[in-house]
């Protein structure tokens, strides 16, 4: 855990335009920066940054927030891994909470890992840009099989020469752990200890993590050794290299994908090369094994659309249809598009070109869940038993379909594969449900063991499934809440009067009043906290915040697209207004105006209250009652009346 001292030190140092203008060409406007939207194709400039308040919003999309969730956002990082991200940026050194023995010991070689890894990419480039076995045999073959330069500069290829131990010698040369080269791959053990290098006479792919850090190595056999050993390895697993949890291509492909909605997926390092090079950049690969649950997480963090492409021989088929289950239980949806004539898509884009290619995968996508039942079919030929078995497996696909928003699509789906099958689409509905209670039953089964501890640990809690958060978007108290919560997070630290700051007032005049919006209460109660205790609250304090819903809200109510144009400015000196801060005059009008809806129902309450009450001290109650609310009402009126903005 990063301590809180660090959290604040960063946060302290973050310059938001800075970091955003790395990923968006920024222009000034008045006080405020604009530029295209990174998160959606616009043609006119809709994005917006402010400066003095910390935040940027799209005006056309809706995405909003401060530096650390623009990052979170558009790379897609974890809040730790902005953070740490940023602590690089500005030269900030982590201080982390006490950690386990351990854990320590993981994440320091996790860190020189990455650090070995960093410095043997540089020595493998070497080797294959300045090397001369690596441009007489590597840098050669690159270039034959069709890849620039640039693309194998962008993609960091390097070569391992077929000197025995030349990789291992530099590294033991410039103090690198022997211990940790064989757990990084690069080095492994013969007889008597001996250390050798693990890549050679290899070319060499460095797979990079999510934030672009060097995590492992594919290395690709060439030359004569390549008829005895085998075409790929890669790193074994260790603290950084978890095969499961690995796309290649990511980092470059994490802006493409979130742009075109879509994520291409393939097997090799070269496909995903060779589609990069040739402008189709939404893409990863798999690295050949089959499709995990995390590398579909992974996926599902920039789009719900994935469509694979594979070879369409029968392993090329059969690896497709791996992972499917996962996929759909992610909620992505999924199509196929198979390479014809023996082809892959490294070697079908370099035969046929860009358009052509593009236009092929549009073409030719294939539903996954309609290509499974074909398929599965085919095979079964006329036999009753493989018959039953492929509406039995289809049915159990189409139960992985249990999100309530995708209701519509299962049952698209039950209508199509009933038809095809030849069966009664209510029969199938009634499966597809077994299987679905089966699963629920199994997972029912599986918890009851924990039942008693997870009582002891967290009580039983009371499910609100009212309507709350939808009426308070229809609610008419809402905007006068808003506006008051605006004016305490914008003015609250300035004087009212020679008595009192305007957050001082607020709390007193609201005394014995309640806000309708539970979210603004809690913004609002936490600000009186925070004051009370000294500090000095402000809508920054708010935009950083731990909880979602609170951030986006201040964001919400504190980001406009308008601001006070410069030539206003030289009017009101013209006309020797030099001072033009409203905030008491807005103080004022926006806590009349709350007190005044708040009035106004409970008028209405007390009004019905007496039209259904038959005892007559009781209507006598509420008449008097309905008297003081109706001067109550009458002052603030008033009050509203002689406002004057200067």
């Amino acid at each position: 855990m990063i301590t809180p001292q660090t959290i604040e030190q960063i946060k302290s140092r973050i310059d938001i335009i800075d970091i955003i203008s790395q990923y968006v060409n920024l222009k000034k406007r008045g006080s405020n920066y604009i530029g295209n939207c990174p998160f959606h194709n616009e043609k006119t400039p809709s994005f917006t940054v402010s400066p003095t308040k910390e935040l940027y919003k799209c005006f056309g999309c809706g995405k909003s927030g401060n530096a650390i969730t623009f990052l979170m956002e558009h790379d897609k990082l974890s809040f730790v891994e902005a953070l740490k991200w940023l602590a690089a940026k500005y030269n900030i050194e982590i201080e982390e909470t006490e950690t386990s023995a351990e854990q320590k010991i993981v994440t320091q070689t996790a860190d020189s890992l990455y650090i070995l890894n960093n410095f043997a990419t540089n020595f493998l480039e070497k080797e294959l840009w300045q090397g001369e076995e690596g441009i007489a045999i590597a840098l050669s073959y690159l270039k034959e099989r069709g890849f620039r330069e640039d693309t194998i500069k962008k993609f960091q290829l390097g070569y391992n020469p077929t000197q025995k131990d030349k990789l291992v010698t530099t590294l033991l040369n410039n103090q690198f752990n022997k211990e940790l080269i064989p757990k990084s791959g690069l080095g492994v053990e013969r007889n008597q200890q001996e250390l050798v290098d693990n890549y050679r006479g290899r070319i060499i792919f460095p797979i990079h993590n999510n934030t672009g850090k060097i995590i492992g190595f594919g290395a690709r056999v060439i030359g004569n050794a390549k008829d005895k050993a085998p075409k790929y390895i890669n790193t074994p697993e260790n603290e950084i290299y978890i095969k499961s949890k690995i796309l290649y291509g990511i980092y470059f492909a994490r802006s493409p994908i979130d742009k075109a909605n879509e994520c291409l997926l393939v097997e090799g390092y070269t496909d995903v090369i060779s589609l990069h090079q040739a402008g189709i950049e939404n893409v990863v690969a798999s690295g050949g094994t089959s499709l995990t649950t995390e590398q579909i997480r992974i996926i599902k963090k920039f789009t719900s659309n994935l469509t694979i492409i594979y070879d369409g021989d029968s392993s090329g088929i059969k690896a497709a249809l791996r992972g499917l289950d996962m996929a759909l239980e992610e909620g992505l949806n999924v199509k196929l598009v198979l390479i014809p004539d023996n082809e892959d898509p490294d070697s079908f884009v370099n035969k046929v070109g860009t358009t052509a290619f593009k236009e092929f995968i549009k073409n030719n996508k294939k539903d996954f869940i309609i290509f499974q039942l074909e398929v599965i079919l085919k095979d079964a030929g006329n036999d009753i038993v493989l018959k039953n078995n492929a509406v039995n497996n289809i049915a159990d696909t189409l139960s992985k379909i249990n999100r309530p928003e995708d209701f519509t699509k299962l049952q698209e789906y039950i209508k199509q594969c009933a038809a095809i099958l030849k069966i009664d689409e209510l029969g199938l509905t009634n499966l597809v449900n077994k299987f679905k209670a089966d699963k629920l039953a199994k997972d029912a089964k599986k918890q009851a063991n924990n039942t008693t501890f997870q009582q002891q640990e967290f009580p039983e809690q009371t499910i609100n499934t009212s309507n709350d958060d939808v009426s308070i978007l229809f609610n008419q108290d809402d905007e006068s809440e808003r506006n008051l919560l605006k004016v305490l997070l914008e003015h609250g630290l300035k004087q009212f009067n020679q008595e009192q700051t305007i957050a001082e007032f607020i709390f007193n005049e609201l005394n014995t009043f309640y806000f309708q919006n539970n979210l603004i209460e809690t913004i609002v109660e936490e600000y009186r906290t925070a004051y009370n205790e000294g500090k000095q609250p402000e809508p920054k304090t708010f935009l950083y915040h731990t909880n979602n819903e609170i951030r986006n809200l201040v964001i919400a109510i504190t980001a406009t697209p308008y601001e006070l144009s410069v030539r206003w400015d030289d009017k009101l000196q013209g006309m020797n207004i030099v001072n033009r801060d409203t905030s008491t005059q807005d103080a004022l009008i926006s806590v009349n105006f709350f007190k005044l809806r708040k009035i106004k129902k409970m008028i209405d309450e007390n009004q019905h209250d007496l039209e259904v009450e038959t005892d007559l001290r009781k209507q006598e109650y509420y008449i008097t009652v309905h008297k003081e609310l109706k001067e109550t009402e009458k002052n603030i009126t008033q009050t509203l009346g002689t406002v004057i903005l200067k």
